[in-house]
């Protein structure tokens, strides 16, 4: 099964037991730690991931971190599961799935808006509740600038894409003008 895949239903899981036991958002503060801990320390990212170390020495390791991370149970339970399977490389992907999710449930959409210029505050915030009533959620709006647009601003929510861009515009009317002739 491709590690994408495990990834999401792990994630899945946790969530369904976080949602029913902890504090999912706790959760993902924990998991995004430990994921986070082993991809900046290379040596405890070797120990965990190198299959020729020992299942019962990752699982120590597993159990000792969780500890002193003071991670709740159900991330506790998963991570030693994880370290029994030897599939502790799958963290990363298994934070990344669980944010989404939590994302998801929360009714909450990553956007980003990309202008020509940087934009004043009250207009970001503007754009944000547009989108939000566009999408019917809650927008996390980041905001890039980018003067190869020339003007207007590209929207991107989830993976659609508004493009309301000057260099857009100018495409759209150099095809129907090459179109015509």
């Amino acid at each position: 099964m491709p590690s994408r895949a495990s990834a999401a239903r792990y994630a899945r899981a946790l969530f369904d037991v976080a949602l029913k036991e902890s504090d999912p958002v706790q959760i993902e503060r924990d998991l995004a730690a430990f994921a986070g801990l082993m991809s900046s320390n290379a040596e405890l990212h070797a120990a965990l991931t190198n299959p020729a170390i020992p299942v019962s020495a990752k699982r120590r390791i597993a159990e000792a971190l969780g500890t002193r991370l003071n991670a709740a149970s159900p991330l506790r339970k998963l991570l030693l599961l994880l370290a029994d399977r030897d599939r502790l490389v799958l963290l990363p992907e298994i934070s990344r799935a669980y944010q989404q999710r939590l994302m998801d449930h929360a009714e909450v959409v990553r956007a980003e808006i990309v202008t020509a210029v940087g934009l004043p505050g009250d207009r970001v915030a503007a754009l944000q509740q547009g989108l939000a009533n566009v999408t019917g959620r809650q927008v996390q709006l980041e905001s890039h600038v980018d003067p190869s647009i020339i003007g207007g601003a590209i929207a991107r929510v989830g993976s659609t894409v508004y493009d309301g861009s000057v260099t857009r515009q100018l495409e759209k009317m150099k095809e129907t003008l090459t179109a015509g002739s």
